[in-house]
């Protein structure tokens, strides 16, 4: 992919997600709330990471600067070899399509769709696949969650943990690099979120860079590395799983 619009890769730049001392404030009524204070993370192709914290911590506000759809304060935000701290508006969607596979703990599936058709919407979004190519590849997709026989069902369907697996197949849709999932397992049971844990670390076996949001210290020592962030900012990194860093938060 050729450097363009909003693409500025700096020469020392070799990772694949690179944020830069981020500042996030917010204004409201009560004041300016700082949702991070000088983050700096790295992240290299084929890692999973988890981010983890207690709520207001700043794990979603990270999550949200990354994909573009929030922007920071200050600082600067590298996906890919683009800065994505300064694309501009109208080209941010098609970029995420593109580039980022975004995870949901509400699924956030359309509900008048069938589940194939969700799955095919970020294709017809992107065109990234020729349109006759783009029901197959969604069955494929729905086969690799284990999903092929409710393909024509609505979401409303499905259970918690089986719409989940739809909205990961929605996620690898159009091949991105890079999936980012907040609290994907947050509203499942303990056996379904093992579950769609294993369906991530298979993924990542496969090639893919995931970063997830997460308070399941469980799921957050078996990950490559996890970051910890407290009141805005990064104050530990696991790694080699040392439980005693992740807590019960």
């Amino acid at each position: 992919m050729g450097l363009s619009e909003g693409r500025h890769r700096s020469p020392e730049l070799a990772r694949l997600i690179e944020v830069r001392q981020a500042v996030k404030h917010y204004e409201s009524a009560a004041g300016v709330f700082t949702a991070l204070n000088g983050v700096s993370l790295g992240i290299d192709p084929g890692e999973f990471v988890a981010v983890i914290g207690k709520s207001g911590s700043g794990k979603s506000t990270l999550l949200n600067i990354i994909a573009g759809i929030d922007r920071p304060t200050s600082g600067e935000v590298f996906v890919d070899g683009t800065a994505v701290h300064s694309l501009r508006e109208r080209r941010i969607a098609p970029w995420r399509g593109r580039t980022l596979g975004v995870i949901f703990q509400f699924f956030q599936l359309l509900p008048t769709l069938t589940v194939i058709e969700n799955v095919m919407l970020p294709m017809d979004f992107c065109s990234t696949f020729p349109p006759r190519e783009r029901r197959e590849r969604a069955m494929d997709l729905l086969v690799q969650v284990e999903l092929a026989d409710h393909a024509d069902k609505l979401p409303t369907a499905l259970s918690g943990g089986q719409q989940q697996r739809v909205a990961i197949a929605r996620a690898l849709a159009n091949d991105p690099p890079i999936l980012l999932a907040d609290e994907p397992t947050g509203n499942l049971d303990s056996q379904t979120a093992g579950a769609v844990f294993r369906l991530f670390t298979d993924l990542v076996d496969a090639g893919k860079t995931i970063l997830m949001v997460t308070h399941d210290a469980d799921l957050a020592r078996q990950v490559t590395r996890a970051v910890v962030l407290r009141d805005g900012e990064v104050v530990d990194e696991v790694t080699n799983h040392r439980p005693s860093l992740v807590g019960s938060d």
